[in-house]
């Protein structure tokens, strides 16, 4: 469902750059949007027909990523350059693969709608353990962690146990920093049902099974690190652990 929906705006996207484009006059604005309206409905029908596959090359995903931008790019004033990641990269599991497409998409068109960007970079690496990927515009350099625009590529990263970082700089753009481990992180629904917990607590307590201290979680969620005390505090007393050590344990057990 959520990579439907980033798709389907990423064509209502590119359908707009197309049709608002001064490089195109009125008929060849109106071939290019039926070219791409068929060939989303193409690719709609042939992804219903795809088995998603357990492993992905590295540089094959990031092409799949290039070819669902491809359209965006052409038909709008947005400049994007892409970084391939080293051909050699470890394979990345078809979740993670999909999940960095979709991150990534959601991203853009992100900064697509904040309307002042001019040049996006997007840069994909391996190092073993973890997919980074960097993505940098020249927009006015105020975007922040906590930006609302963000705040589906946050629930995006949480999902997977990843991390997100934002770096701005006035006048001279921003940079998203995420990075995905490669490895599944542990399943928060092994704690007992009768604890409870808040789909807010059980991302809380994804990321503490992952290792991420409450400051590394208050960023990748948005919120304050108070909070996330606060939930952690909540997730102890329903477990009945005595410590973060023992709630790990009890979710990994």
């Amino acid at each position: 469902m959520a990579e439907q929906r980033d798709r389907h705006a990423l064509t209502l996207e590119t359908l707009l750059a197309t049709l608002r484009s001064p490089r195109l006059d009125d008929r060849a604005a109106r071939t290019m949007a039926v070219d791409v309206a068929a060939g989303a409905l193409v690719g709609l029908r042939v992804q219903s027909d795809e088995q998603t596959a357990a492993l992905e090359p590295v540089a094959g995903a990031f092409g799949r990523l290039q070819g669902d931008l491809r359209p965006l790019v052409r038909y709008s004033e947005l400049d994007v350059e892409f970084v391939e990641p080293p051909a050699s990269g470890r394979a990345l599991p078809g979740e993670i693969a999909h999940a960095a497409r979709a991150i990534v998409r959601t991203a853009v068109l992100a900064i697509v709608d904040r309307g002042e960007p001019s040049r996006v970079r997007i840069q994909w690496d391996c190092d073993g353990l973890h997919l980074l990927i960097a993505i940098r515009d020249d927009g006015r350099g105020d975007l922040s962690v906590h930006d609302d625009a963000l705040r589906p590529v946050a629930e995006q990263v949480t999902a997977i146990a990843g991390r997100l970082a934002v770096a701005s700089t006035p006048g001279w753009g921003s940079q998203i920093d995420i990075c995905l481990p490669l490895d599944p992180p542990a399943d928060s629904e092994a704690l007992p049902r009768a604890m409870d917990a808040s789909p807010r607590e059980r991302d809380v307590l994804r990321l503490v099974v992952a290792g991420r201290r409450n400051r590394e979680i208050a960023q990748t969620l948005g919120v304050s690190e108070n909070t996330v005390k606060f939930h952690v505090s909540n997730l102890l007393h329903k477990s009945g652990a005595n410590s973060r050590t023992e709630l790990v344990a009890l979710v990994r057990s």
